[in-house]
């Protein structure tokens, strides 16, 4: 464990130097070919780093944060476009760290009201972690009594809770240390009345803005001039889940070390299908007639649950990446519980209270 904290330290110290030379020095490029050749060493670097790294949970952090998030932030940087841009004014250095290596996003206009209801189900950083902690423990107790179907279920609840931590604990750290004014991670994605509402307004936010804007308004533009406005939506959508899907399939390889065998990019491309002929129906019917949420809503997360089941948990049970994280979450618990015992011996007048 101690190798793997001096590998994680060396990588994050690597991404904030580098990040320092895209602030200082490629930022003095004009947008466009230049600025991008400079950045060109970053992204091979970027896309290399997480092997450093041995821990399975650690890699997939780094290679979601590090070769997804930042190198496609990067990248938008290079036409000073994105969340890195320079315009209207050069943001602090600190700060373009921040944005550049944490799954986050500054709202624009601080003085407008959230457009987000306050939330039906009571979940926030705390109920989540401890949901998380007791669904780890009762796989990890309860993994070879359970049936498959409950386990499975088991797993799309903690691939929920483990991106919802992992974004809204960034958010939390940029919040208080930095004072800045995020918009939220998600939107209660359990509660999507179509898969259009899943992926593009309530899961995992940053991801869907970062794909946005690299993947799906360049892809439109583009499609534009061949397919006209009414249409050139349709080859964006699915450009834009392909690119998901090689993305997770990336992050994958990276963990289990093992051939592709391009489940994970065909639930996307699945997706992405579906959601074409969702805007198509949509558009057909005049967008006045709609389901129920009542039934929208089961049938919306059961398609997700469902497919997730036939094709994105398979290659990670197969090649053992669900026990190597089980078990990495399991050790890391022991660990906090030693050292909190040891504290404890040291100062028994040490009261936790809550009032």
């Amino acid at each position: 464990m101690e190798g793997e904290i001096k590998n994680l330290a060396y990588v994050w110290f690597t991404v904030t130097a580098s990040l320092c030379y895209c602030y200082f020095i490629s930022s003095k490029f004009s947008k466009g070919l230049f600025r991008f050749m400079s950045l060109v060493p970053i992204f091979s670097l970027y896309t290399v780093l997480p092997l450093s790294l041995n821990s399975a949970f650690f890699t997939a952090v780094a290679v979601f944060l590090i070769t997804w998030l930042t190198n496609f932030k990067l990248l938008l940087f290079a036409f000073n476009q994105g969340p890195l841009s320079f315009d209207p004014t050069k943001p602090p250095l600190h700060i373009f760290i921040s944005i550049a290596a944490l799954p986050i996003k500054i709202k624009q206009n601080k003085n407008a009201p959230t457009a987000q209801n306050p939330k039906k189900l009571p979940l926030n950083l705390a109920t989540e972690t401890v949901a998380f902690a007791i669904l780890i423990a009762v796989i990890r107790e309860y993994k070879d009594c359970l049936p498959p179907k409950i386990l499975l279920i088991g797993y799309c609840c903690l691939a929920f809770l483990l991106i919802d931590l992992l974004v809204a604990l960034s958010s939390f750290l940029v919040r208080v240390l930095l004072g800045l004014e995020l918009e939220p991670p998600s939107d209660e994605p359990y509660l999507s009345t179509s898969l259009q509402d899943f992926w593009g307004r309530r899961w995992n936010l940053t991801i869907t803005n970062t794909l946005r804007d690299t993947v799906y308004n360049p892809v439109r533009s583009a499609a534009v001039a061949v397919l006209g406005n009414k249409w050139s939506s349709l080859p964006a959508v699915v450009a834009t889940f392909l690119v998901s899907g090689l993305m997770h399939e990336l992050l994958f390889y990276y963990v289990t070390r093992v051939r592709p065998s391009w489940e994970m990019t065909l639930f996307f491309v699945l997706h992405g299908i579906c959601v074409v002929v969702e805007i198509r129906l949509k558009v057909a019917l005049g967008g006045k007639w709609r389901l129920p949420g009542f039934i929208s809503v089961p049938m919306t997360v059961g398609f997700v649950v469902a497919t997730s089941f036939w094709l994105f948990f398979p290659p990670l049970i197969r090649n053992g990446a669900d026990v190597r994280v089980i078990e990495e979450f399991t050790f890391f618990g022991e660990l906090v519980k030693e050292k909190m015992l040891k504290f404890l011996s040291y100062r028994p007048d040490f009261q936790l209270t809550f009032e």
